[in-house]
């Protein structure tokens, strides 16, 4: 067994350098002559800009430039990665986003201007020197307020302020069920927007080099190459050629990093204009202004069941707020929130819509989960409240209605075909890792303290992997091999779980495999990583690499050991001569292939091979959590005292690593139910724009959490591996949401909404008393 191979819980490589304060990140880059910008923010939602004087400004001490909407007149705008219509869906409003806003500014934190300075504080207050004549204009912050008759328009050509909309499933079916129902249940559930908060905020340097005419932009990106393609062909229109984007350590990123920001195009033009590198980090109320959120849906939802809780159909009508414009993915959470409805449940009769609707708020783009935790959210509390209906135990509704393993692979309603999932048995395996049948007891000495207890048991289900990539694999003339990634990894552990891969497959030593990415002229082509898709497209791609690898080593084995290609077997790092003792290392093998002279012409020189994996179709993993919490009656005060879940993400590469990206989703599940929330007024002024007001997670509000795995096999992969890193964001906050009302249950609370903070969860005990 190889200690180091697929499977082991090997401890990350990338750690020394970060414990160590070795990491690299944006900050940590600084370049000869580089000057600093600084970014002016509109004050206001919606506000027509009469007119920009930057006079002042540009005489202030140290200043080399000031950029305005007429200063990128001439540059492209932001497009939407995809629109539904890009894929045979109805047609939508391509709101995009501008480097600059020129006539009107659209969220309070549109970008207005750019200064450039030679230092940052030089920048900053040249900045203030800007007078910029603001027409204010009513603005729609709300999804309420957005799609109210006569609401002020966004954009004039979007009617009613509606971007686009969708449906999936049979409406004729869905009524035919409904009207055969024995019990309907319905609820009006909200999707709280959320903010990344990466522990590393954004920031670009841009340097242009007017030698060579070319552009390097170093950036905190998740997706290095889509960002080259965008500035090239959208923004700058320059050869992509002439372009080299750079991205080293990655501080988060969470989807929020996956989309392309103005102030990246920017240091790239002044860059040019001032004739030296200009270098833009965000400080933490820059991001809350600026940044993309998560999130922000209102759904109404329905069930109806036969009388033994069998679900029979499905009926959701959902908005989900974009802002002002469509950047980036921002069309993924609205089409996975509908297409994953019925999650794990066999439910054949399913209406779903939803529209995405614009407002004058900051936009918003995929946010960990996108569009997954939206829908498992809504059929979890669904069934919980069906179960209380019809006074059947919430876990014997749920193993009622899963897919069975025998229907595999199954289609559902909405289109995804399920290729494998142990349902059933993935939930007993969590019911007995978190002492399930000593509920009772825990629940007593909860009462004794004063405190109430309660528990929900959930199910969800989600899909990973999206487009192909491409991975490499290159042998050096010392015997050394260089993982060269299409994916990027920006705290996933690529450099360890690849190696592991490389190291099983080959049979080389685990540390003397190097690691490469982020830099797209040491890097050919890539996609980056979002969606949980590195694991699945990655480690298959490098499969393919390794196989191929082998199969031409193969040919500079026979010249070596004289033998035939035909006769020679590769197994556990060596090849051998069939049915003799004969063997060669692999690692001698690649050093040989590199010998000046006396290799066949035909072998070439050097041993390497790319592997590119197609994602289609994708991969589903799913999983059980159980969460128990305590309630303070008395303040509202929620804490969580047990966690535990199952995961089947397929083939586990590292154990270790799988736990803890499985504890990073949880604990940002949690705060999406108990603590977060983005607020805004009704002027559009951004109530939560700092950490002071924005309720971050905490570590002594997270409990231990126990976490294990029912490793069942993906069989549209050759590894079998499905991913595994936005598990907790989806199974978290129903989970966590309707243990809370469990909990209130008895008091005659039977619905809250996310956040459910100390005095959300006090005020509904208090109009529960008050309705006895």
């Amino acid at each position: 067994m190889n200690r180091n191979g697929i499977g082991q819980p090997v401890r990350r490589v990338e750690d020394a350098r970060f414990i160590s304060g070795q990491g690299r990140y944006i900050d940590d880059v600084n370049l000869p002559r580089q000057a600093y910008g600084h970014i002016v923010q509109s004050p206001h939602a919606h506000a027509r800009i009469n007119h920009i004087d930057t006079a002042r400004a540009r005489a202030a001490p140290g200043v080399l430039c000031v950029l305005t909407g007429a200063d990128v007149a001439k540059l492209g705008t932001f497009p939407p990665l995809f629109m539904p219509e890009d894929m045979g869906g109805p047609k939508g409003h391509r709101a995009m986003r501008p480097v600059l806003a020129g006539d009107r500014a659209r969220h309070v934190g549109d970008r207005v201007a750019f200064v450039v300075a030679e230092t940052w504080s030089q920048a900053r207050d040249a900045a203030e020197l800007i007078d910029i004549d603001y027409e204010i204009l009513p603005p729609v912050t709300s999804l309420d307020s957005a799609t109210a008759v006569d609401a002020p328009l966004v954009w004039d050509e979007a009617t009613g302020n509606v971007c686009v909309g969708l449906m999936f499933g049979n409406k004729q079916a869905t009524d035919d069920a409904f009207a055969k129902a024995a019990v309907t249940v319905r609820l009006r559930l909200v999707n709280n927007r959320l903010a990344a908060v990466a522990m590393e905020p954004r920031g670009a340097i841009g340097d242009y080099d007017r030698a060579s005419d070319t552009y390097t932009l170093y950036t905190s990106t998740q997706s290095p190459h889509v960002q080259r393609a965008i500035f090239s062909q959208a923004i700058l229109r320059h050869p992509e050629s002439r372009f080299r984007v750079v991205a080293y350590d990655v501080g988060g990123g969470f989807g929020m990093k996956g989309d392309s920001y103005p102030e990246e195009a920017l240091v790239l033009l002044a860059s040019r204009r001032c004739g030296c590198p200009v270098k833009w980090v965000a400080s933490r109320s820059e991001s809350f202004l600026g940044d993309d959120y998560g999130r922000d849906q209102v759904i109404d939802a329905e069930m109806a069941l036969d009388p033994d809780g069998r679900i029979l159909g499905l009926r959701t009508s959902a908005l989900h707020n974009f802002g002002p414009y469509v950047v980036g993915a921002a069309c993924v959470p609205l089409v996975y929130a509908l297409k994953l409805t019925s999650s794990v449940y066999d439910v054949q009769a399913i209406h779903a819509t939803g529209r995405a609707i614009f407002t004058h708020t900051t936009p918003t783009t995929p946010y960990r989960g996108a569009g997954r935790p939206e829908a498992v959210y809504m059929i979890e509390r669904l069934i919980d409240l069906a179960a209380e209906r019809l006074e059947i135990d919430p876990v014997e509704v749920r193993r009622r209605n899963y897919i069975a393993p025998a229907a595999m692979p199954y289609q559902t309603a909405t289109g995804f075909v399920y290729d494998s999932g142990e349902f059933a048995a993935t939930m007993d395996q969590a019911i007995a890792l978190a002492d399930w049948n000593g509920y009772a007891k825990r629940q007593t000495a909860s009462q004794k303290t004063g405190r109430l207890r309660g528990r929900a048991l959930i199910y969800y289900i989600e899909d990973t992997g999206v487009f192909n990539d491409r991975m490499e694999i290159h042998f050096s003339p010392s015997g050394a091999v260089t993982i060269v990634a299409g994916t990027f990894s920006h705290g996933q552990s690529h450099a360890t779980t690849y190696a592991q891969c490389v190291s099983e497959w080959l049979g080389v030593p685990f540390e003397n495999i190097r690691f490469v990415q982020g830099d797209t002229d040491q890097v050919s082509f890539g996609r980056g990583t979002y969606g949980s898709r590195s694991a699945m497209v990655g480690s298959n791609a490098l499969k393919i690499a390794s196989d191929a690898i082998i199969e031409k080593g193969k040919g500079f084995a026979a010249w070596l050991l004289e033998a035939s290609a035909h006769d020679i077997v590769f197994r556990d790092g060596h090849y051998q001569v069939t049915g003799t003792d004969r063997t060669i290392p692999l690692i001698h093998v690649a050093m040989a292939s590199y010998r000046p002279i006396g290799v066949p012409s035909e072998l070439g020189v050097g041993l390497e091979a790319n592997g590119t994996f197609d994602t289609e179709p994708p991969s589903f993993p799913n999983g059980c959590h159980i969460c128990e919490v305590e309630v303070d009656a008395e303040t509202g005060t929620v804490t969580i005292d047990r966690y535990a879940a199952v995961d089947d993400v397929g083939r586990v590469i590292n154990p270790l690593i799988v736990h803890g990206q499985v504890h990073g989703g949880v604990a940002q599940g949690i705060g999406q139910a108990l603590t977060e929330q983005v607020v805004y007024d009704q002027d559009g002024q951004l109530l939560t724009g700092s950490l002071m007001d924005y309720g971050m997670p905490r570590a002594d509000g997270m409990p231990s959490f126990d976490v294990g795995f029912n490793e069942v096999l993906c069989r549209t992969n050759p590894v079998g591996v499905k991913g595994a890193g936005e598990a907790g964001t989806i199974g978290a906050p129903p989970a966590v949401i309707n243990a809370v009302i469990d909990a209130l249950r008895p008091l005659g609370v039977h619905h809250i909404d996310m956040p459910a903070t100390p005095h959300r969860v006090w005020q509904a005990i208090r109009a529960a008393k008050a309705t006895d």
